[in-house]
């Protein structure tokens, strides 16, 4: 028996509400804000929150030492598609990788890394 089970992923950020919009046009929800504390129910997965952290600095990638602390692995169906509509959103691109991997690395507006998998 688990002891629990995961209500949702926090992310720091200097400005919650653009970060939880951003979310939300990548994996739909509305963002739901109380307190300054901002809760995004993601439709079929694990929710988001995001608060503000003053001083925020992101992590770097890749950097020992800068830590990336966690990412976000988004599965997708067509990765040059949904990389196009993330860019457009304000995501920026970490790492792509050799041709035929099938996965890429970016980095959201507030500067967490994620990444697109290809399902």
């Amino acid at each position: 028996m688990p002891i629990a089970k995961l209500g949702s992923v926090v992310l720091d950020c200097p400005d919650p509400r653009a970060l939880a919009a951003f979310y939300a046009a990548v994996l739909g929800g509305e963002p739901v804000e109380e307190d300054g504390w901002i809760d995004l129910a993601v439709p079929g997965g694990a929710g988001l929150a995001f608060q503000v952290a003053p001083g925020f600095v992101p992590p770097a990638w890749p950097a020992p030492d800068r830590s990336q602390q966690f990412h976000l692995d988004l599965t997708v169906d067509d990765i040059d598609k949904a990389e196009a509509q993330v860019l457009a959103l304000g995501a920026t691109v970490l790492e792509v990788g050799d041709p035929g991997r099938t996965w890429r690395v970016y980095a959201d507006p507030a500067g967490h890394p994620f990444c697109l998998c290809a399902c």
